[in-house]
């Protein structure tokens, strides 16, 4: 073992008792554990809090680290142990009771517990028009989807009795095995392969569902869609996927969706924009223009000498923030529009209006040309 800090490792004190080492090795072995977090910098971590509680979890070799710093001891003698007998249950209460624990943790993988499988999820698309996302809605959407068998109620035995406990897994519906990888010997779980991870086999099948436990069949669902829900969100709902294999729980529906765009109105999240072209005398004199709304039209009145590009914001006339009583605002960027075409008579007043006017009257304009020379 290389000279290392493993009570640093474990974060406890030197003086720590067994049980408060334990305790942290359990949680940062939880944390790191390779089927938890599979990550370069996890594995490397779960491997040195293992060799940190091998030597503090083990009562000789602790105090053998503790008075010449290493487990084996005077390292001018001949030491003993190794990485292989991580599960050899020789350190503290032995890993494979702790590993025990720390599957019971997520999920109840212990050897008597009875893991609760989940049944697919359905995944579907819908479309809605940009007022019905805007405001919210609730539309009626008919799938097709594994339920349980009414029959057997699931257990795809006849009569929902006709089976027998499997003797591989002894009905708990999952097996484990020893397995060596790069970080030593480990301890992993899966579903019996004798009875599929139901851990029932059966010996008669249910004649409606041929054993299998579902029957595939057509529901109607009403689906509310919130005000707000914006393109590219998905809906979930709880336990309205597929059923499971054997008992558990259904899956989820998954409901992508897809907003048609406005005609006008551009969404950007909870705001709305619009670009509002109108005739450059508009932006010159001023005047008032019919502007769309998610609630009907409004009347925007234009001061004049509007220069364009002028934003102007409406203040909670955007999109309702999801279940917040809250909304965005509309912003409107003012853009003059100059016409196709002039004829001899416009073009010779316009030219007599820019003289009028003249040059000095245009701020922007003169610092240009005075930053152009």
């Amino acid at each position: 073992m290389a000279n290392k800090d493993y009570y640093s490792i474990l974060g406890v004190e030197k003086n720590a008792s067994d049980d408060e080492i334990k305790s942290a090795y359990r949680r940062l072995a939880k944390k790191y554990h390779p089927d938890l977090n599979k990550t370069e910098e996890a594995a490397n971590k779960f491997k040195e809090i293992n060799e940190a509680y091998e030597v503090l979890g083990d009562s000789q070799k602790r105090a053998n680290y503790d008075q010449f710093g290493t487990a084996e001891g005077n390292p001018f003698g001949n030491g003993g142990g190794g990485f292989g007998d991580f599960f050899g249950g020789g350190a503290g209460g032995g890993f494979s009771d702790i590993f025990s624990d720390i599957f019971s943790a997520f999920g109840g993988r212990g050897q008597s517990s009875r893991v609760q499988t989940k049944g697919q999820d359905i995944n579907i698309a819908v479309t809605l028009e940009f007022e019905e996302a805007c405001f919210g809605c609730e539309k009626n959407i008919t799938l097709t989807k594994k339920e349980k068998c009414s029959s057997c109620n699931g257990t795809g035995a006849k009569n929902g009795k006709e089976f027998t406990t499997c003797r591989e897994c002894n009905g708990t519906g999952r097996v484990r095995f020893q397995q060596n990888t790069l970080f030593g010997t480990t301890i992993r779980e899966s579903a019996c392969p004798k009875c599929s991870g139901t851990g029932k086999i059966i010996k008669e099948k249910c004649q409606d569902c041929n054993g299998k436990g579902d029957k595939k069949a057509s529901k109607t669902l009403k689906v509310k869609f919130p005000a707000g829900i914006d393109n590219g969100q998905t809906l979930r709902m709880r336990g309205e996927g597929n059923a499971p294999a054997g008992s558990g729980i259904y899956g989820d529906l998954n409901i992508k969706v897809s907003v048609k765009p406005h005609k006008l109105l551009v969404r950007k999240e909870n705001d709305l924009y619009l670009d509002l072209y109108v005739p450059f005398t508009t932006t010159l004199l001023g005047g008032k223009v019919d502007i769309p709304t998610l609630n009907g039209n409004y009347t925007l009145n234009i001061p004049e000498l509007t220069a364009s590009g002028t934003l102007m914001k409406l203040k909670n006339k955007g999109v309702k923030m999801l279940n917040r009583d809250s909304y965005g605002d509309l912003l409107v960027t003012i853009k003059a529009e100059v016409p196709k075409s002039l004829d001899k008579e416009t073009k010779a007043k316009i030219t007599e209006l820019a003289s009028k006017i003249g040059d000095n009257s245009y701020t922007k304009y003169n610092n240009f040309l005075k930053n152009m020379k």
